[in-house]
């Protein structure tokens, strides 16, 4: 059996590979954002779930990590995926909403 070594693409007509919009510590890029994961981390997890059209519940997992990072053929794998959500669940959420706003400013969302 051989192993996978490469994640499928979201969507049936792929994706053109991208990389993501803030780096996972580049909190300072926007305060609101960076407070409200701080002081409020189930808010801004329910926003990003929100966004993607999920059930709250699943906006801070790995899955809806992976989810959006496979939908924007972001490198990277689920197991970068569950160490950044595991060291670091408030900067991942907020890297993820940076990305959605900047990927929404740009009418690529």
């Amino acid at each position: 059996m051989n192993p996978v070594v490469t994640q499928p693409r979201f969507g049936a007509g792929g994706v053109t590979a991208s990389e993501w919009q803030s780096g996972v510590f580049d909190c300072f890029d926007d305060m609101a954002i960076c407070l409200c994961g701080t002081f409020f981390p189930l808010c801004l997890s329910c926003q990003i779930a929100s966004d993607m059209n999920e059930c709250c519940l699943w906006g801070g997992s790995v899955a809806m990590r992976t989810m959006y990072r496979t939908r924007y053929g972001i490198p990277g794998s689920i197991c970068d995926d569950f160490m950044v959500t595991l060291c670091c669940p408030q900067c991942s959420l907020c890297q993820i909403k940076r990305d959605i706003n900047r990927r929404r400013a740009m009418n690529i969302f």
